[in-house]
């Protein structure tokens, strides 16, 4: 961590060439300067909650005369951090870390003091975050379908009304370490858009200061990179794509495994009416929408197998099929649909467990069965 800067009296920084906050106290007694922006704040507030901000004021400080030095009649330090960061901090000590709601407009909080609070040893703070974004971006399957029915509001599927962009959640992990085990989630994530829009990358995030925005702009610009985006690197986009391809052929291999030519159950309760021809029919129609949802035609949702392994299953129980006529479900028995749900329950969980393989951040161990029938 980089030291805080006390300077002597003379280079004591000029206030008027600083950006004031709300974080401007008149009975504070620490002055904050974090790039281009000063905060007034209490002393006792940082040392309250932080070793670090404990050790760092109790340092020897320059000797001063009648004042010399101070500012606003308090001591100063110079800290290398980005302002919207320290904002950030600053706002989760005085006011707490709170989330109403999940939004995807909390992740410039949580992403800023994660930061600040894993460099100043802030473990309360620290812990709020990573539970958040353990929910938001889950180890499991069971925490993966909570959060897909959050992100569905009224049936309308919107995740990035409630989640932030992937991509920002793959560069946080890349950033500070410790975060690998979200890294699955977010390219799973991001795998399921369009090509394009993965490669055109995310929009910066809403609630940074003007210098901050102005610093990442000035970085994509050196890179040739619209000012308004940030972007996977290389290794990240190709991870990306590969990912994705292999998310596609586990939906085809799925296919071609559990329907194409799929028999009826050994109870199947039309077995004895031509052979159950109403459940193969049942499992025919199933495939013949399954197909349509490789790369998202159906639905819109690109790259998703296992979204569309469970619509598959889900049209087991339906009644807003039509014949023609009227609406209707699927004349399927409760054997045959019982036998295709615990299938597919199966290779959604072998998905699940090989999407670290299929983006590169897991070797590729011993493949189970039902993993083979998912991608074989």
């Amino acid at each position: 961590m980089l030291s805080p800067t006390v300077l002597p009296y003379s280079t004591t920084p000029r206030l008027q060439n600083y950006t004031t906050t709300d974080f401007w106290f008149t009975d504070g007694n620490i002055i904050l300067f974090v790039g281009d922006v000063a905060f007034k704040v209490h002393r006792g507030q940082l040392v309250r909650h932080s070793d670090v901000f404990h050790d760092m004021f109790s340092l020897p400080q320059p000797a001063t005369e009648e004042g010399q030095g101070l500012i606003d009649g308090c001591a100063w330090v110079t800290l290398h951090d980005d302002p919207s960061d320290m904002l950030h901090l600053l706002r989760a000590l005085y006011d707490g870390l709170y989330f109403t709601k999940v939004s995807s407009g909390d992740f410039c909080a949580i992403s800023a003091v994660l930061r600040m609070s894993t460099k100043y040893l802030i473990d309360h703070l620290r812990k709020r975050c990573m539970e958040r974004l353990e929910a938001d971006w889950p180890t499991t399957l069971a925490g993966w379908d909570k959060r897909e029915q959050q992100a569905t509001a009224d049936g309308r599927y919107n995740p990035r009304e409630f989640y932030a962009h992937p991509i920002m959640v793959i560069k946080l992990a890349q950033e500070l370490g410790g975060l690998e085990h979200i890294l699955p989630a977010a390219f799973y994530d991001l795998s399921r858009y369009g090509p394009r829009k993965i490669a055109h990358g995310a929009s910066l995030m809403p609630g940074l200061l003007p210098a901050t925005i102005a610093q990442l702009a000035a970085r994509a610009k050196a890179r040739g990179q619209p000012e308004d985006a940030l972007r996977l690197t290389r290794a990240d986009l190709r991870a990306t794509f590969l990912g994705r391809e292999a998310s596609q052929r586990a939906l085809a291999a799925f296919i071609d495994a559990e329907l194409v030519g799929r028999g009826v159950s050994a109870n199947c309760a039309n077995r004895h009416h031509a052979n159950g021809h109403h459940c193969r029919e049942s499992f025919y129609f199933i495939m013949l929408n399954l197909l349509r949802s490789v790369s998202g035609i159906a639905s819109g949702r690109d790259a998703d197998p296992l979204f569309s392994v469970l619509q598959a299953v889900e049209m087991l129980s339906r009644t807003d099929f039509s014949d023609g006529t009227k609406q209707c479900g699927l004349r399927i028995c409760a054997s045959c649909k019982e036998d295709f749900s615990l299938s597919a329950a199966v290779a959604r969980k072998a998905a699940w467990e090989q999407i670290p393989v299929w983006f590169g951040l897991k070797p590729e161990g011993p493949v189970k069965e039902a993993a083979v029938k998912m991608e074989a």
